[in-house]
């Protein structure tokens, strides 16, 4: 049962004691003489209403319901005036005020008021309380310290807000795109829905359409004898998350294509048309513009599915997350195997800095649990992940010629801001490769040994 809590602002002693006492069974209900200490109570620990007495001392209750509008703009303040002043009423009103008491106070009034107040937002105060529920229960968290991870992460919250808007993910394998579809579903209106997962490169091409869609009794050879319920249907009034959706058939993109914009389907096999609200969350780690450019994506597909579009960096592109991952792991494994690691030696911190991450957090997340599992502990070394002593173990690509000047750079007096110094090396480097390329950036994206997403990403923060 959800219990509101109360804010009373009056000068007069006797009516903080009776309301209090009138009101204190059904809320929680906290009393203050003066605007100017229930407005600092007030910015720590918001109520769900405030009763607000017009003619207080010093900051008068219009002043204050003005700079309570200004930190809560959504707050419920029911006003208390000891007579009918219209105009002074008319002000807070104008100010947001919900409503309006009169003195003496007849408590079976202020209560209606109160609840007819509290009814406004008591489905969204179930609604937040039931997502915080689920979210604590069921959604998978990121680890991360970077601004670039945290940007995603305030933007993926806001985007979720609608039921229904299909959004794109980009990035490199490994980045953690169902996490952030994941978050993107129990931070939305459908949380309480399912969340259902689809890879779709994992999935024939001749079986992808009857995955999604469904299909009905003897459609096709093998065909189960009554029919079975697509992903999509199973997905209703939830998220369904679309994995390497590049890989999706032209005629599997069509019918998606057709779904997103009406929300109408059939079945495999079936004249009958089914309509059904679905949120349609897809991935990909593959260049969608090259893939149109070759007639294997639908432009109109694409732009469907991207209305909202998230690029997830590359674990290489937030370097201050390393750390934080590698210890979450630690952790985390050493309970799995019941082992006692009290940390990460030296040499393997260096050597998970320098390394250059191809599978990103799935493949460090790969190194820790075989790190956990070989070693003896108590830390956690080179060798226990099989990684060599330069740090260049893995995916590193140790033969790739980097070119530098033949001489060490020259460093005046006054010393150099070596992040600004890298900074434009890289924008000169990334400016060559789309001279080379002929602004094709797919191509200079080659050129410099990157994922497409990753030199769009890098490309956009420096020229």
């Amino acid at each position: 049962m959800i219990r509101f809590s109360l804010v009373l602002i009056d000068d007069e002693k006797t009516i903080r004691d009776g309301i209090s006492m009138a009101l204190d069974s059904e809320y929680d209900v906290r009393t203050f003489a003066t605007a100017e200490e229930a407005l600092d109570a007030i910015r720590t620990a918001p109520p769900d209403l405030i009763l607000l007495d017009i003619g207080l001392p010093s900051m008068n209750g219009i002043d204050a319901l003005d700079k309570i509008k200004e930190m809560y703009p959504d707050m419920l303040v029911i006003m208390i005036t000891a007579y009918e002043d219209i105009k002074t009423v008319i002000s807070a009103m104008k100010l947001g005020a919900y409503d309006y008491v009169v003195k003496p106070i007849v408590m079976g009034g202020l209560r209606v008021t109160i609840q007819n107040a509290l009814e406004s937002i008591r489905l969204r105060k179930e609604v937040r309380l039931l997502q915080e529920h689920y979210l604590k229960d069921n959604l998978p968290f990121f680890i991360a310290q970077s601004n670039e991870i945290q940007e995603v992460m305030d933007f993926i919250t806001r985007a979720a807000k609608s039921p229904d808007t299909p959004i794109l993910i980009l990035g490199e394998t490994g980045t953690g795109k169902e996490l952030i579809a994941s978050a993107i579903h129990y931070h939305s209106p459908n949380f309480k829905g399912p969340f259902l997962t689809l890879n779709c490169a994992a999935i024939p091409k001749e079986l992808i359409e009857s995955e999604l869609f469904g299909y009905e009794k003897g459609a096709f050879s093998g065909a189960g004898p009554s029919g079975k319920r697509g992903l999509i249907e199973e997905a209703a009034d939830g998220t369904l998350f679309l994995d390497e959706v590049g890989d999706l058939s032209l005629q599997a993109q069509a019918k998606l294509l057709r779904f997103l914009e009406d929300g109408e389907f059939y079945r495999v096999g079936s004249t009958q048309k089914h309509h059904i609200r679905t949120r349609i969350v897809s991935a990909t780690n593959k260049d969608l513009r090259d893939l149109m450019e070759q007639s294997l994506f639908r432009n109109d597909l694409y732009f469907r599915l991207g209305v909202i579009t998230v690029h997830v960096p590359s674990l290489n592109e937030r370097k201050e997350d390393i750390m934080a991952l590698a210890n979450h792991f630690l952790v985390t494994f050493s309970a799995k195997f019941h082992k006692k690691y009290k940390g990460i030696s030296k040499e393997a911190k260096q050597a998970l800095q320098e390394h250059h991450w191809v599978g990103n957090v799935r493949e460090l997340k790969n190194l820790i649990e075989r790190g956990v599992l070989i070693g003896k502990g108590p830390e956690l070394k080179l060798e226990d992940m099989g990684m060599n002593m330069s740090g260049r173990g893995g995916g590193k690509r140790a033969a790739e010629k980097v070119y530098f000047p033949d001489e060490d750079p020259a460093i005046p007096p006054e010393g150099i801001d070596l992040i600004q110094a890298v900074t434009e090396y890289e924008r000169r480097y990334i400016k060559a490769a789309l001279k080379y390329a002929e602004g094709n950036e797919s191509k200079a994206a080659r050129l410099l040994h990157m994922n497409h997403y990753t030199f769009r990403y890098q490309k956009k923060k420096i020229l």
